[in-house]
């Protein structure tokens, strides 16, 4: 049995069940999860917050030509998600894992409508790309 995380690509069998209930725009309350989904939504939501906190980092840094600590943690966690999305083929790794917990609605799902949940990736995968070549491109001042 796969695990969900990184590295092991979701079988078909669970994306054949969790895609219907995602395309009917399925929503779980809190309520009815179990405590393993709950404490993972809540890891997964900080990591989320996290991550989007990366760009917001590293563009005031290539901006001042100042790396700090702050600025290498925040290019190392990028990378390391960039990573995640090229195993997951582009599908965010996290996404089988939180389906088998109960919970079939992508991360980006919580805040956004399906559509702009969709074009999140594309455009924040942007940000932290140019963000990042930014970085190394003005060097240090």
């Amino acid at each position: 049995m796969k695990s969900g995380f990184v590295g092991d690509a979701p079988d078909a069998d669970i994306r054949s069940r969790i895609q219907p209930a995602i395309d009917a725009g399925s929503r779980t309350s809190w309520s009815t999860l179990g405590m393993r989904a709950r404490m993972f939504l809540i890891a997964h939501g900080t990591f989320g917050v996290f991550n989007l906190a990366g760009p917001a980092s590293i563009w005031p840094s290539a901006a001042r030509r100042r790396r700090d600590r702050l600025t290498c943690m925040s290019a190392a966690l990028l990378a390391t998600e960039g990573a995640a999305l090229v195993v997951g083929r582009g599908d965010l790794p996290m996404g089988a894992f939180q389906a088998r917990l109960g919970d079939p609605v992508p991360m980006f799902e919580w805040v956004l409508p399906p559509r702009a949940a969709k074009a999140a990736i594309p455009a924040l995968t942007v940000a932290a790309i140019s963000g990042l070549f930014a970085l190394l491109l003005r060097g240090q001042g």
